[in-house]
C-alpha cells in the first residue's frame, strides 16, 4: 500500500520585534513530516521531527493525543508513533510540534484529513457461555477489563529499538475492525490481526519490551500482554502455554508462548493486538509505519 507522507516546515513564532533582529543569524529551525500507510482509523502515524533544538526536546499532539517524542537513531531529529483509533471519526485533524525556547514558542501545524474505512462484518458461533456469560463469569470479566485497563494506562519508558516483527510466520488474515456477531449478537470491532497457526506454533514478542500480563483471561484466554514503552502495548492472546512471566523483561523475537485455542475461539489461532496511548490500532499498520521512509 501507498504510504502518506506530508513534509511540514515553519518560521519561529514569537512575540515581539527586538528578539527577532537580535536572534536573526541563529534562529531554531522546525519541520516535521507525517508518515504512514493511510490516514484512516485504526492505522499507526509516525512523526518525523527535524529540529535545531539546541538540545531541547520538542512536543506534539496529533488526532487528539499527545506524541511521546524519542531521539532518531541517527540523532537528527525526534520521531513518535500515535495512533488513529478504530473507531475514529473521519475529518480534519491539527497536527501540531511545538519547541519552548528563551525568546519564545516555536510551532509547526499541519491540518491532515483522516478519511473514512469500511469494516467488513464477520458471524461467528462460540459456546454459548462467551455471548452470555452466567453471573459467576460476571466478576472474573469485570476483573479482567480492570487489569487490562490498568496495563494499558501505565506509561513507561521507551523499552523497543528498531522494527517491528510479526509474532509468527504465517499470514495474517484481514480482519482487523471486523464488526464482530457472536451467536446473532453484535459485539465491539475486532481489534486485532488473527494468524491460523497450528497449535503448538511459537509465538515471538513483536519487539522488545516488559511482560505487563501473563495470565488467563475470559475471553482471551492464555494471553500474554507486553508493554514496549511509550504507551505501546502488544497482546497475544488465545495461546496453548506461556513462557514468560509477569515482569520479564523480552527482545524482538523472544519466545513467549505457543499457540492456542483457549478463550473465545472458534479454533487455534493467534490473536495479535496492539495499544498505542488507548488507541485500538492494527498490528500490521504499526510494522509499517516503524518501516515506511
Amino acid at each position: 500500500m501507498r504510504s502518506v507522507a506530508i513534509a511540514v516546515a515553519v518560521s519561529i513564532l514569537v512575540a515581539g520585534t527586538a528578539w527577532r533582529a537580535a536572534a536573526a543569524q541563529d534562529q531554531p529551525s522546525l519541520a516535521f513530516v507525517v508518515v504512514a500507510r493511510a490516514l484512516q482509523p485504526g492505522e499507526v502515524v509516525r512523526l518525523d521531527i527535524a529540529c535545531g533544538c539546541g538540545g531541547r526536546r520538542p512536543s506534539a499532539q496529533a488526532f487528539g493525543a499527545e506524541v511521546a517524542l524519542f531521539p532518531m537513531a541517527d540523532g537528527g531529529g525526534w520521531s513518535g508513533l500515535v495512533g488513529i483509533d478504530v473507531g475514529a471519526s473521519p475529518g480534519v485533524s491539527e497536527v501540531r510540534v511545538s519547541l519552548d525556547h528563551p525568546a519564545g514558542p516555536v510551532i509547526a501545524t499541519r491540518q491532515v484529513k483522516v478519511l473514512a474505512k469500511q469494516f467488513p462484518t464477520r458471524r461467528l458461533r462460540v459456546a454459548p457461555t462467551y455471548v452470555d456469560p452466567p453471573p459467576d463469569d460476571l466478576a472474573r470479566i469485570q476483573r479482567d477489563a480492570a487489569v487490562l485497563g490498568a496495563a494499558f494506562a501505565t506509561v513507561s519508558p521507551r523499552l523497543w529499538d528498531g522494527p517491528f516483527v510479526v509474532p509468527v510466520a504465517d499470514p495474517a488474515n484481514s480482519n482487523f475492525g471486523s464488526r464482530s456477531i457472536f451467536n446473532g449478537q453484535s459485539r465491539s470491532p475486532h481489534g486485532g490481526v488473527d494468524f491460523a497457526s497450528p497449535a503448538g506454533t511459537p509465538v515471538a514478542a513483536a519487539g522488545g519490551g516488559r511482560v505487563a500480563i501473563a495470565e488467563d483471561l475470559f475471553f482471551t484466554g492464555n494471553t500474554v500482554v507486553i508493554d514496549h514503552g511509550l504507551g505501546l502495548y502488544s497482546v497475544l492472546a488465545h495461546l496453548s502455554a506461556m513462557s514468560v512471566a509477569q515482569g520479564d523483561r523480552v527482545e524482538r523475537g523472544s519466545i513467549v508462548g505457543r499457540v492456542g485455542a483457549t478463550g473465545r475461539v472458534t479454533g487455534a489461532h493467534l490473536h495479535w493486538g496492539v495499544r498505542l496511548n488507548g488507541a485500538r490500532v492494527d498490528p500490521m499498520s504499526l510494522v509499517a509505519a516503524v518501516e515506511l521512509k
